[in-house]
């Protein structure tokens, strides 16, 4: 008697992270069920069915991945209830059986982490484990394809980072490490990764790779705290995602985010990609 092949289903499809990962599971020839906020929005990818799977509807979730063996949960867009929508998610998705859970979380990731929003990715694997599903857990460092993002109009770095390092990791490579954990998830299971680059920069050595590479000055420029704060208000933002700002660079700061690890390679069998990689890449494309 020949077993069914393992079915997948992929969230955020629409996003560069989950669009990664569901393009390469696609181009494997693995039908995947993509759950969206709106399907319509979703790729048109060989065997991609698209349905609605908004995180916060719990009933939606459990009709879509009602039996599903392996899902990738990437964390939703960043709001003030982001954490109550993923515990509804996770509810549903044990509620439907699901037999492995891939949850995209953040390096670091605690209760008192200084960056504010991985304190949310610490309830998230929190709730993920009293939950019963089995799962694996990939602690994504910041993003090296983020990195010419954080500069301003007037080619300045600015932040309270001081000297402090961060391990960046490529987009490319957390796609590959979560589809190898997705298509053999047994050995993978309960475990943790932190996917990080193969080097920790200070943002004065982003800098330096961002001018090296587009040709175009760029400069870091320290500020304190209360410069940070001062020198974002006028976004008017509302106060935890001014926090979440600030928290990116003195998370940097104090050392949070600099630790190497090999989960890329252990993961995927190729090294990590360095920033000047992923940007001569970007530009490639671009």
């Amino acid at each position: 008697m020949v077993s069914a092949e393992p079915t997948y289903a992929v969230t955020g499809a629409t996003g560069r992270l989950g669009g990664r990962i569901a393009r390469r599971l696609a181009a494997a020839g693995i039908p995947q069920t993509l759950l969206c906020r709106t399907p319509a929005r979703a790729p048109e990818l060989p065997g991609a069915t698209a349905v609605p799977g908004a995180y916060g509807n719990h009933d939606a979730v459990v009709r879509a991945l009602r039996g599903t063996d392996r899902v990738l949960m990437v964390s939703a867009s960043e709001s003030p209830d982001r954490l109550d929508q993923h515990r509804t998610f996770v509810d549903a998705a044990a509620e439907a059986g699901v037999a492995h859970l891939v949850y995209i979380s953040f390096y670091g990731a605690a209760p008192d982490a200084t960056f504010t929003l991985a304190r949310d990715h610490w309830h998230t694997e929190q709730h993920i484990r009293s939950s019963g599903v089995p799962f694996t857990f990939l602690r994504d460092n910041l993003y090296a394809d983020f990195m010419p993002g954080l500069v301003g109009e007037d080619g300045a770095i600015r932040g309270p980072a001081g000297d402090g390092r961060a391990a960046v990791v490529a987009q490319d490579d957390i796609a590959d490490a979560a589809v190898a954990v997705l298509r053999e998830p047994g050995p993978h299971a309960g475990r943790t990764y932190d996917l990080t680059g193969p080097e920790a920069l200070t943002l004065t050595e982003i800098a330096a790779t961002l001018t090296e590479v587009t040709g175009r000055p760029v400069s870091y420029v320290r500020e304190t705290v209360e410069d940070a704060y001062a020198s974002r208000a006028g976004y008017r933002a509302p106060d935890w995602l001014l926090d979440a700002w600030v928290s990116t660079y003195t998370a940097i700061a104090d050392g949070s985010l600099a630790e190497v690890s090999t989960a890329i390679e252990d993961l995927t069998g190729h090294p990590a990609t360095t920033l000047a990689q992923v940007l001569r890449g970007a530009g490639a494309a671009g």
